[in-house]
């Protein structure tokens, strides 16, 4: 399928924000005004899709699969909208995917934003339209008080502008529940990539979070692995050393994964326990992995502070460094 690349950002730009996961009921007052004013700084208006309201509240704490998907196919279909991002995520956009236009996705092409289990939105996206859709911040992510700097620079330099750029590792990091306590915060100094498997690799970015990548096994949406794929991958704090590895391992016996030349893994949080020990067992262990290179600890994921990335673009790993293209 060919590749389709939506237009960046420019001071002036109106951006939609949706709920295709948990609702915006979620979400408190001084973490949308911080965004909002985030976004303004940006030179970006903000705007609500319809059913985005606080009403829309049901006993998953979402709006109704049609709201939801509705919600989608307005952002994509007004011309003066020129970006999409999401509340945050959850636990149930797969429940949309049937639900939505593809075809009208792919005639009004644009950047849509958004991580955890937006990912399966974003690969069904890409899947079904060779759309380029942004593994990153949630509306709600750029709420955050303290901390958001190295995001919110990367985010710019993602969606405004063309230029590669080279990913490197944050001075520090966080795993708390900032959301309860904009100002109760608890950083931790980075020790920097892991380099697991040294080496050198340049594909197409497919990923983002494993355990909901997963769930597209076997579907029209999930996004195949092109000759010379980059896997970028990362999975949260209901993960463990055992889960994980039985993850990958699903994506290992897929047809297609001989064209996965190299891996970068997200930082995993802690409750996770997933140390570099552990991570470097279960690479080890499996011969699918043995001759590419394998980056980990990389800033993305479910702590913070975390980069925006292409699903679609393109990822050069260099002996331990990163750079991504858009």
């Amino acid at each position: 399928m060919q590749k389709i690349i939506p237009q960046k950002l420019q001071k002036g730009d109106k951006i939609m924000v949706v709920a295709p996961s948990r609702g915006l009921k979620l979400i408190g007052p001084d973490c949308r005004e911080i965004a909002l004013k985030r976004f303004q700084d940006m030179g970006l208006t903000v705007e609500f899709a319809p059913n985005t309201t606080d009403e829309n509240w049901n006993m998953q704490g979402c709006g109704s699969i049609e709201q939801r998907a509705a919600d989608i196919m307005t952002a994509f279909k007004d011309k003066s909208v020129k970006a999409i991002f999401t509340v945050i995520g959850g636990f149930n956009s797969n429940q949309i995917l049937a639900h939505l236009d593809y075809d009208v996705i792919k005639a009004n092409s644009k950047i849509i934003c958004g991580f955890s289990d937006i990912t399966a939105l974003l690969d069904a996206i890409t899947a079904r339209t060779g759309l380029q859709t942004y593994y990153g911040p949630h509306f709600s992510s750029v709420g955050m008080k303290k901390g958001c700097e190295y995001t919110l620079d990367y985010l710019q330099k993602m969606l405004f502008s063309d230029a590669p750029t080279e990913v490197k590792p944050s001075a520090e990091w966080s795993d708390d529940l900032w959301f309860l306590d904009q100002d109760k915060r608890e950083f931790i100094k980075n020790d920097g990539y892991w380099n697991i498997h040294n080496g050198s690799a340049k594909g197409t970015i497919v990923g983002g979070n494993l355990c909901t990548f997963n769930l597209l096994l076997g579907t029209p949406y999930r996004p195949e692995f092109p000759l010379n794929t980059i896997l970028m991958i990362e999975d949260d704090s209901g993960s463990n050393g055992v889960i994980f590895d039985r993850n990958l391992q699903a994506l290992c016996h897929q047809p297609d994964f001989k064209n996965v030349k190299g891996m970068v893994i997200g930082r995993f949080q802690k409750g996770s326990e997933i140390s570099r020990e552990m991570l470097e067992f279960i690479i080890n262990n499996k011969p699918e992995l043995k001759d590419m290179p394998v980056l980990a600890n990389v800033d993305y994921g479910h702590s913070t502070p975390i980069i925006t990335i292409p699903l679609g673009g393109t990822a050069t790993i260099d002996n331990g460094k990163l750079t991504i293209e858009k």
